[in-house]
């Protein structure tokens, strides 16, 4: 696995359960995975050279982030070695601009869209929405014809890359950095939801319940498996939605989709991710088989486990790193105040917001599981020591 981040270290206990021997290249010896995975390369993740002497103990390369470049892939798989996914699916989580184009092409339902070159280019796209718009969105004239949402086409993740331009002097950032731009209109959603699936190179393919996902800022804090009040037959949307999508892009491994619920029950994609994904960090202790297990049984070519669900809901969420670099007497407190709780550390060192582990909370009553999750999650950002 190329990343030694979370991801990279919530596998390691899969790969233990399945017998498999999990080699980690990553940049740090302090990295999440380094501290757990004894077979750990320190090296850099971005260097073709480092790459093809990791691959050499690997029977598959597979990844914990989407950050390799892909033309390193693409000679690694010239050079024979086996990469899932392959460097052609993987663009499309690398590539905004490349996403957007294949999925539209193939039919998938996304936001409107255009790869923009400047200020004036998005005012034009602005008012072509507009011309369009539904009269929610036509209500939002604040400098643009409407808002629109900006995104560098590469590198972006957790918020960091997407601006939302209410005008023409904030539409200029997104180019300082002289890589292309994505201008996508502002959807008037509902609610953000998340399709897991996994699938294997023999065709084999399961998909997770829909989740609801919370975000703020761009950023994941909460996740509520299965989304609450869902009709099941945009559930069911969704999923087939995800198993187009990796089939299509011949996706091996975990395939996350991320999606819009509108105002008028329909669905656009949003984000994809190919790898495991913190909308699905529930399935740890919520599924049959977490999406770390399905993912390795998936690039292994082993047969995929089941992703039903142990209890009617999961409720997940995410610990950021509050003033206190020590939270160990509030881990004891949350262990002591409530044992049905799972509390996951990523083994990372406690900076103001950033994520350092989730709490999961599994049970009948999704309204309690969500109070005792957020407190608890709370409470250990807070740091207190009572």
């Amino acid at each position: 696995m190329v990343g030694g981040g979370q991801l990279a270290r919530m596998t390691q206990p899969a790969a233990i359960a399945l017998g498999v021997r999990l080699a980690v290249l990553t940049g740090r010896p302090d990295d999440a995975a380094a501290q757990v995975v004894p077979a750990t390369t320190i090296a850099d993740e971005t260097s073709l050279d480092d790459l093809r002497a990791f691959a050499k103990q690997c029977d598959v390369v597979t990844f914990d982030h989407e950050q390799v470049p892909p033309s390193h892939l693409r000679a690694l798989e010239a050079a024979g070695v086996v990469v899932r996914p392959g460097p052609q699916a993987l663009l499309h989580a690398q590539d905004k601009g490349v996403m957007r184009a294949r999925l539209k092409a193939a039919g998938i339902p996304c936001p409107r869209h255009r790869i923009v070159s400047d200020a004036d280019a998005v005012a034009a796209f602005a008012a072509e929405l507009t011309t369009a718009a539904s009269p929610a969105q036509a209500g939002d004239r604040t400098g643009l014809t409407t808002a629109v949402v900006l995104k560098t086409t590469r590198g972006g993740y957790d918020g960091k890359g997407v601006w939302i331009a209410r005008s023409e002097s904030e539409a200029v950032e997104p180019f300082l950095a002289n890589v292309p731009v994505l201008a996508e209109e502002l959807v008037d959603f509902r609610r953000e939801l998340a399709a897991v699936v996994a699938r294997t190179p023999s065709g084999q393919a399961v998909a997770y319940p829909i989740v609801e996902s919370v975000q703020q800022q761009g950023i994941c804090v909460e996740v509520v498996a299965p989304a609450p009040g869902l009709p099941r037959q945009l559930a069911l949307e969704a999923q087939q939605v995800a198993l187009a999508i990796a089939t299509e892009l011949d996706v091996v491994g975990v395939l996350a989709v991320e999606l819009f619920e509108t105002r008028d029950s329909h669905l656009l994609v949003n984000e994809l991710a190919m790898r495991p994904h913190n909308t699905a960090h529930w399935t740890i202790d919520g599924a049959v088989t977490s999406q770390f297990e399905n993912h390795l049984r998936a690039v292994l070519d082993l047969p995929l486990g089941s992703p039903a669900t142990v209890a009617p809901f999961t409720v997940m969420v995410n610990v950021f790193g509050g003033d206190q670099p020590d939270v160990y007497s509030a881990y004891r407190h949350c262990l002591t105040n409530d044992p049905d709780l799972k509390i996951h550390w990523y083994g990372k060192a406690v900076r103001p917001g950033r994520k350092v582990g989730h709490v999961t909370a599994v049970g009948d009553d999704v309204d309690d599981l969500r109070n005792r999750a957020r407190n608890a999650a709370g409470y250990l950002q807070r740091n207190a020591d009572e």
